[in-house]
């Protein structure tokens, strides 16, 4: 992929503060001050935090708006191959002229002042936001949400919160409650609040602040439901809605479904048909989520009649949801995980969901990673959580690996690349 003058910049950038993560308002708001506070200027505004289902809830509602004729803005973290994946303009990608002058136009504001990445970043989708015509803004929540650089929305339409479990302790607190806290913070006095399936620690504080700053609420399992039949699902919410079932694979992407539909009702001023809802959840997008990767250098080394799957999941949570998944729908056939992981993560328990259930693992270094376990370190706390494991250079040895070792057998296996966002990029971006 050659160079493009956006490269540099967003490289200038990532030198602007000696934290890559610092969570803070303070620069963010001395920024958009500069710029003449381009986030006064945005359309309608759903606010979406959580642990897990974030993307998944956006990837929804974004489908549902586009095929009931809206213009859809939408911000996501991280970008998994190129950084213009985080900022989407009317349903379209940002081009790379627009992308360049908006992140010139900030650093250039900023002068040079400390600021992180995520920060600086932001403020120029603001920018963009602002500038470009749309009916409404799905805004992702970088990390955790009180503190977080998109929490400077004064009046958002809706906000959501998707299941919330441990991650990211080191930035938002050890406890459930702690965790909760912080993503509870996102929700505005009279805005109406849609909260998935969540722990019964983390519900209580997300209703409890939601109850001391006047935010109505609407949570899966209280204001609606959601329940699954063999050819599709019903959603709950005073009537009975009959819906297929959701194109992204996996049981919990039932119930991001039917928080996607219920923050669509409660928007004000838009008509959503339910054959909108039917074509949202029936063409949502969201790469990296259970993907299974067709063509490709990949694909060409396998056996025949073998299968390669993508996930970027990466906390204790996901990798109970995607074992889960694998347990009752991929028991056809011999299961193997390739699987590198950040070390700020918790590797055993993501890795633990899996004895039993997986043949076994190859672990790889995450390329490019400092913050990266080594493919012997995974393999140690693989083995350690139950699982046959060995290190391997890289994506494609481990799969020359596991062929060599499984392809003798009659049943064609399945490969999951797994353990982190970042290795299922650099997996896309090698792959093509």
């Amino acid at each position: 992929m050659f160079a493009q003058p956006s490269d540099a910049i967003l490289a200038r950038l990532m030198t602007l503060h000696p934290k890559l993560i610092d969570l803070s308002l303070d620069r963010v708001v001395a920024l958009l001050d500069k710029l003449g506070n381009p986030h006064h200027r945005l359309p309608p505004v759903v606010h979406i935090a959580g642990t897990n289902g974030k993307g998944s809830v956006g990837a929804y509602m974004r489908a549902a708006l586009e095929s009931a004729g809206y213009r859809v803005h939408a911000y996501t973290s991280p970008h998994l191959v190129r950084f213009h994946e985080r900022v989407r303009l009317a349903g379209e990608l940002i081009d790379e002229q627009y992308l360049a002058d908006c992140l010139q136009r900030c650093e250039d504001a900023n002068g040079g002042e400390p600021i992180t990445y995520f920060e600086i970043t932001t403020v120029a989708a603001f920018l963009a936001f602002a500038e470009t015509p749309a009916d409404i803004l799905l805004l992702e929540v970088g990390l955790g949400g009180r503190l977080d650089a998109t929490n400077l929305i004064d009046q958002p339409a809706v906000t959501v919160i998707t299941p919330v479990s441990i991650d990211h302790q080191q930035f938002l607190g050890d406890t459930l409650a702690e965790i909760a806290g912080e993503k509870a913070a996102i929700q505005k006095r009279g805005v109406p609040s849609v909260i998935g399936p969540q722990p019964p620690e983390a519900a209580a504080v997300i209703d409890g602040y939601a109850a001391r700053v006047g935010a109505p609420t609407f949570r899966h399992g209280r204001s609606f439901s959601v329940e699954t039949l063999p050819g599709g699902m019903v959603y709950s919410a005073g009537g009975r809605m009959m819906l297929p079932r959701p194109v992204l694979p996996g049981a919990h992407q039932i119930d991001n479904a039917a928080t996607a539909i219920a923050a669509l009702e409660r928007l004000k001023g838009f008509t959503i048909t339910e054959m909108d809802l039917a074509n949202g959840l029936m063409n949502a997008q969201w790469p990296a989520r259970m993907q299974q990767l067709k063509t490709g250098p990949l694909i060409e080394m396998l056996p025949e009649g073998w299968e390669l799957w993508l996930d970027g999941g990466h906390n204790a949570a996901a990798g109970e949801v995607i074992a889960a998944h694998a347990a009752e729908h991929w028991a056809d056939r011999p299961l193997w995980l390739v699987t590198g992981m950040l070390n700020n993560k918790q590797a055993d328990l993501f890795l633990a969901a899996f004895e039993g259930v997986a043949e076994g693992v190859r672990t790889v270094t995450i390329p490019g990673e400092p913050a990266s376990y080594s493919a012997a370190e995974t393999a140690t706390i693989a083995a350690r959580a139950g699982l046959r494991a060995e290190p391997a250079e890289d994506v494609r040895s481990a799969i020359a690996a596991i062929a060599a070792i499984a392809s003798s057998r009659q049943k064609p296996a399945r490969i999951l690349i797994c353990g982190s966002l970042y290795l299922a990029g650099r997996v896309l971006s090698e792959n093509g």
